[in-house]
């Protein structure tokens, strides 16, 4: 379009460009179709002394006492501008109008035939957004007697019978109107919607909420091909949910919140998700993980899965997410530490390191765990103590493991985390024998990882013929076992001393017993009995592994003569006086 050209001249060339998609609505003619050479006509006829600039995206001829009628916001401009030339038309520009120009041509349609305007869920999201925009709010003065705002909230009286994709879509459009569709509160109404279906559908057809179904644990299974609407048939709106932005869904899942919706539901959704943004190459990955991060970390830790936080934690890892959601996404494991896997723990090393796995991410985990300590149970810290021990003989053949890192993953959890030491042992024996050029000072600080007492006699045996370990730690060991082992024969002489001293049966009081009171006298003496020969068995075991034990302690005191005999040969200045072993 030329500078100099008419107004009518440019009115009419852009009505021409445009008719191909957005037929013109000229007052009394509604939606119909109109001659072109009627249109025209009315183009002849009509002033378009207002030109407007879209967002840049267009420009638009209008009529400015008709805009200005309606639009509290183009009146304001006009006044502040001087008035036009009369070859010129008078220009208006508008950068941050919601919806484009779109929005604009239906707003424009409204104010030269609010008569003939249709309401439908599509447009009345667009018009919400534009008419609070221009501020269309007083009815356009007196010469309109029509409100564009009342006409829209009557049509939004009818969100709850919009159907489900209507709802979808007005959700996608107020995505793209943002922030305009929150400040006006169109947003909140249409999320309100969706929820309470979600939560009408979750009462309708309830099904096991159990944060480890199938349906959970697919949505992190990348083998498997089912949908997530095959798994579970409460997720059958999670695929129609995946299309919009990580604001959206933080939205969406605050108002489920709000009207309760079972977090299981929210968490499963949550990670399909994440699954669905790593896989789609246009997201925003970064965005889509701290997003959910920061949701699940506002939701019931119990209904969320371990399994699905490392689901979360293998995609987020290679984000380079912030350090708070990082730090989120630990502590909500860490928590759960207890209802891992092996598998989940061996995480592989970072980009750079010469380890094999994360064994720093794991402490951190266990930081989180023992954190809140008093309310671990003993049950949850013995089953930390099973897991952490399978990880240790995982990680303990890796050459490039540091002692101090190993030293400080067996020694993490407390004592009471572990009856037996024979896994710590035996995870110390694999790593000597893959490091052998320790020194001395941290060799000892990882014997001292091992409580010898909760050593089993298999494991003492193998200790003392084992040469990767020093004499002292050996000794060390069969002390402590040969202590452990008097402390059970005392225990089970002293149950076998209360059994013989029990007051037996008066022959002349029995018949004032009923049947039924002797038959449980009877039992009683029976149980008795048999509990003795137990005792017994266990007794003659235990002198067995006692006598076994000592004869090793004999043979190793011999032999340590032997060489204490020979070392004061040759340097009797170092000779030093040999411990009493056994008695």
């Amino acid at each position: 379009m030329s500078g100099d050209s008419s107004p009518a001249a440019l009115a009419l060339h852009l009505l021409l460009s445009r008719l191909p998609r957005f037929p013109l609505c000229l007052p009394g003619l509604g939606d119909s179709e109109i001659p072109l050479v009627v249109i025209l006509l009315r183009v002849a006829a009509m002033t378009c002394d207002l030109e407007v600039d879209v967002n840049g995206e267009e420009i638009f001829l209008v009529d400015k006492e008709v805009l200005s009628s309606f639009c509290g916001r183009v009146r304001k401009l006009i006044d502040q501008t001087s008035i036009a030339s009369a070859t010129k038309p008078l220009k208006v520009a508008f950068t941050d109008l919601p919806g484009g120009a779109e929005a604009f041509e239906l707003m424009t349609r409204f104010c030269y035939n609010n008569v003939g305007t249709r309401m439908t869920p599509q447009t009345t999201c667009l018009l919400h957004s534009v008419a609070h925009f221009m501020e269309m709010t007083d009815g356009g003065g007196v010469s309109s007697p029509v409100n564009l705002l009342k006409l829209i909230e009557k049509s939004l009286e009818g969100i709850p019978c919009w159907s489900w994709s209507e709802i979808v879509r007005a959700l996608r459009q107020c995505q793209d109107l943002f922030p305009a569709a929150s400040s006006s509160g169109l947003m909140d109404r249409i999320l309100d919607s969706l929820a309470g279906r979600i939560t009408a559908a979750n009462d309708a057809s309830p099904a096991v909420s159990s944060p480890e179904s199938s349906a959970f644990r697919f949505s992190f299974d990348t083998r498997s091909t089912m949908s997530t609407k095959n798994c579970n048939h409460r997720a059958w709106w999670f695929e129609d949910l995946v299309v919009l932005n990580p604001a959206m869904i933080e939205k969406i899942v605050n108002s489920m919140v709000l009207h309760k919706v079972d977090h299981v539901l929210i968490s499963r959704f949550l990670a399909h998700y994440l699954k669905s943004a790593a896989s789609n190459a246009s997201s925003d990955k970064k965005e889509a993980a701290e997003t959910i991060i920061n949701l699940l970390h506002s939701l019931d830790a119990s209904c969320v899965s371990c399994r699905g936080l490392f689901g979360v934690l293998r995609i987020s890892s290679a984000l380079k997410i912030s350090k708070c959601c990082q730090s989120k996404l630990e502590s909500i494991i860490g928590n759960k530490f207890d209802q891992a896997t092996l598998d989940n723990l061996l995480v592989p090393a970072p980009s750079g390191t010469k380890s094999l796995y994360d064994v720093n991410l794991i402490l951190r985990f266990l930081k989180y765990f023992l954190r809140i300590e008093g309310r671990k149970s003993i049950t949850q810290l013995k089953q930390a103590g099973s897991l952490m021990d399978s990880y240790l003989a995982e990680v303990a053949p890796d050459s490039s493991l540091k002692p101090l890192k190993f030293v400080a993953l067996a020694t993490a959890l407390p004592d009471e985390a572990r009856d037996s030491h024979d896994a710590i042992y035996g995870a110390i024996d694999m790593y000597l024998e893959v490091h052998t050029q320790l020194s001395g000072e941290e060799k000892m600080k990882m014997f001292c990882a091992i409580n010898y007492e909760k050593l089993s006699s298999e494991s003492c045996k193998h200790l003392a013929s084992n040469r990767k370990f020093p004499s002292r730690t050996v000794i060390r060991a069969l002390i402590s076992q040969q202590s452990k082992l008097r402390s059970l024969l005392k225990e089970v002489n002293q149950s076998k001393k209360r059994s013989d001293a029990l007051p037996k049966a008066n022959p002349s009081k029995e018949n004032r017993f009923s049947d039924d009171e002797q038959i449980i006298l009877y039992a009683k003496k029976v149980d008795l009995s048999t509990e003795n020969e137990k005792l017994k068995s266990q007794l003659q075991g235990m002198q067995w592994k006692v006598m076994e034990l000592e004869r090793i302690c004999r043979k190793m005191q011999a032999q340590m003569a032997r060489a204490t005999k020979k070392n004061r040969t040759v340097s009797p200045s170092n000779a030093r006086s040999l411990p009493r072993l056994c008695s």
